[in-house]
C-alpha cells in the first residue's frame, strides 16, 4: 500500500484529504507543519508528500527544499489557497522549488486522485 504524507496546518483540510486518500486505498500520515513533516519523512516510508505552502513553523517552500535535500527523488505535490498574493504565485514558486504537481484550494478531489495515480 502506497503511503502519502499530508502536510497542512488546517485540521479540516487535512482530515478531508486524509479521508479521500484512505477511501481510495492509500495509507496516510499527517503533519501540521513542515517541521513535523520532516520528522515523519525521516522516520517513515513515504511514497508521496502533499504539502500546503502557507503554514506556521516551517512553510511549504522551505519544506519542499528540505525534503529534496534528504531525498532528491521524493515526489511532492504542493497545495495552496493563497495568502497575501494569489495561490498561483505561491504554486509557481513551489514548482520551481521541486513540486511535481500543484493544486489550488479548495482541492478538486478527482484531479488530485488522478495525479496521484499517474505519479505512483
Amino acid at each position: 500500500m502506497k503511503r502519502i504524507l499530508v502536510v497542512d496546518d488546517d485540521h479540516q483540510g487535512r482530515a478531508m484529504l486524509r479521508e479521500t486518500l484512505v477511501r481510495s486505498g492509500y495509507a496516510v500520515a499527517e503533519a501540521p507543519d513542515g517541521e513535523e513533516a520532516l520528522k515523519c519523512f525521516l522516520t517513515d516510508s513515504i511514497d508521496l508528500v502533499i504539502t500546503d505552502l502557507i503554514m506556521p513553523e516551517k512553510e511549504g517552500i522551505e519544506t519542499i527544499s528540505d525534503l529534496r535535500k534528504v531525498n532528491p527523488d521524493v515526489k511532492i505535490f504542493a497545495i495552496s489557497g493563497g495568502g497575501r498574493i494569489g495561490p498561483e504565485d505561491y504554486l509557481s514558486v513551489a514548482r520551481k522549488s521541486g513540486a511535481i504537481r500543484t493544486f489550488r484550494k479548495p482541492l478538486d478531489r478527482k484531479a488530485i486522485l488522478r495525479a496521484i495515480k499517474e505519479v505512483l
